[in-house]
């Protein structure tokens, strides 16, 4: 008996136990506040809300997808091929290998000679093109499709064409191409003076073979010029990443406008990385190419038949002028229609068809948008005083001819100039292809003189002095007794082809 109570108490107890450990745990979980249980606080902490856009950063965004998405459909990679023909040398060892390592000329008797025969291959090529029009046109760069056997469009839905070129400008680097196929999206050509310094742009197109690629930037500059990439530079400069692959996409306004055409990156490698300077033609005029390409099949300039170059501030200042706005005539070739016209070698060109001229790059641009055969009004300051003279644009020929003076003496020095100059004699003539009595030729220059500072060297020749033409020695001679160096003397010198203006001053 004794046994079965202890039996029931030990029964009881491990009741106890075990319903204690369920019902505690469930007692403490009632009787705790929410808060002090750790693990229902990590499970039930609500996800985090979103972070708010504030509504202008929201609409500046959609700004951008809505101008890429505008233009994009139009825009196309660009696939080139071309045959080359080359010597198949056993490990690549062409002519250039031996002229560098071994100083062996090819051809020659003491250069070792193996057959080598030539082998064909083909060079790759690609870049960006942007449909203008629903039929297939297309704009891009010229040095995208030129010297190309083949040339195949990628279009935004992965369809792809042949294409022909229409026709190419190098001097712009404009090419229009065309593909055979009806109902394209075409981009419209916005007005790219309109363009500020600080307005944000897109550069779209295939950088790297990578189609569909979108890049944001502003426009850095407007009118850069003197990149070395065409012969005709009126920039637009951007920051927008723009990589090898980009050329002749499209430069896109954030109206979904095509403003310019990408052309060339500034890149100190040399391999054409992106370094934040990209330049593109202007919209307005790869139009104007676009029209002459498409309309004749090539671009024909017109010719005023002058060099010319910019003015600094001495040299306007030397020359009566205010400000050094303007063209400076540095050269006038013969039988011309500025040498018709009667414009000569130092005359300023400040108007050209009723709109002021700012410099060398304006002119040019407007002289070569004149059609030829159009008479055109252009105003000049000579000697101080303007003057208005009636020109008939040419088209440009070839290889124009300078005008020439028309007789010799020995050396003389100048040694306030620090130069020595003689009369252009039979052999110097034969030597530089300068003509006697065409001016005096420089014989020598002190490295220390005036001459030296201002750029001249020997071997050019003066054409003029102070205004005046100097076709002898004893011209020379005559008009620098006259001249005023602490004022400055304007020189006309000649090298080779060219004539540009110097000031000699003393400082």
């Amino acid at each position: 008996m004794r046994d079965v109570r202890l039996l029931l108490v030990l029964v009881v107890a491990l009741g106890i136990i075990v319903g204690g450990g369920v019902a505690v745990p469930v007692l403490m979980d009632r009787l705790t506040p929410h808060a002090e249980r750790p693990e229902a606080l990590a499970l039930q902490v609500p996800a985090e809300a979103p972070l708010a856009i504030p509504p202008d950063v929201e609409a500046f965004s959609q700004t951008f997808r809505t101008a890429a998405a505008r233009v994009q459909p139009a825009v196309v990679a660009i696939s080139t091929s071309q045959a080359v023909e080359a010597s198949a040398v056993p490990f690549g060892f062409g002519d250039d290998f031996l002229r560098r390592f071994f100083g062996m000329e090819p051809g020659r008797p003491e250069t070792p000679q193996s057959p080598q025969p030539r082998q064909e291959f083909r060079r790759q090529g690609l870049g960006s093109g942007v449909i203008v029009s629903a039929d297939g046109y297309i704009l891009t760069n010229n040095h995208v499709v030129a010297g190309a056997d083949e040339i195949t469009v990628h279009l935004a839905d992965d369809r792809e064409f042949d294409a022909k070129v229409i026709g190419a400008d190098p001097p712009t680097d404009i090419a229009l191409i065309k593909v055979q196929v009806e109902g394209l999206s075409a981009a419209v050509l916005g007005d790219s003076d309109k363009m500020e310094v600080g307005d944000w742009v897109l550069a779209i197109g295939a950088p790297l073979g990578l189609q569909k690629t979108v890049t944001a930037g502003i426009i850095s500059a407007k009118g850069r010029a003197n990149v070395g990439v065409a012969d005709y530079e009126d920039f637009l400069q951007t920051d927008a990443a723009i990589n090898p692959g980009n050329s002749g996409g499209p430069l896109v306004n954030m109206r979904g406008e095509v403003v310019g055409i990408n052309t060339a990156i500034a890149s100190r490698s040399g391999y054409g990385g992106n370094m934040g300077i990209g330049f593109a033609v202007p919209s307005n005029m790869a139009r104007d190419v676009m029209t002459r390409l498409h309309e004749k099949g090539e671009v024909v300039r017109g010719w005023l038949g002058v060099s010319i170059q910019n003015l600094s501030k001495d040299l306007a200042q030397s020359m009566g002028l205010e400000d050094a706005r303007g063209a400076l005539v540095g050269q006038v070739f013969k039988d011309g229609p500025a040498d018709k016209a009667g414009i000569q070698a130092g005359d300023i060109i400040v108007e050209y068809a009723g709109k002021p001229v700012k410099d060398v790059t304006e002119l040019r641009t407007v002289v070569a948008w004149t059609e030829p055969d159009t008479e055109v009004e252009v105003v000049l300051v000579r000697d101080k005083v303007r003057q208005t003279v009636t020109v008939a644009i040419k088209r440009r020929p070839e290889q124009p001819e300078a005008m020439l003076g028309g007789p010799a003496a020995g050396p003389a020095q100048f040694q306030e100039l620090g130069i020595e100059v003689s009369d252009v004699t039979p052999e110097a003539a034969q030597r530089f292809g300068y003509a006697e009595g065409q001016g005096v030729l420089i014989t020598s220059v002190d490295p220390r003189g005036l001459a030296a500072r201002a750029g001249l060297q020997a071997g050019m020749l003066i054409v003029q002095a102070d205004r005046q033409p100097v076709r002898s020695v004893a011209e020379f001679k005559e008009v620098m007794a006259k001249a005023d160096l602490a004022r400055g003397v304007p020189f006309l010198v000649r090298a080779g082809d060219r004539q540009v203006f110097v000031l000699l001053k003393k400082r």
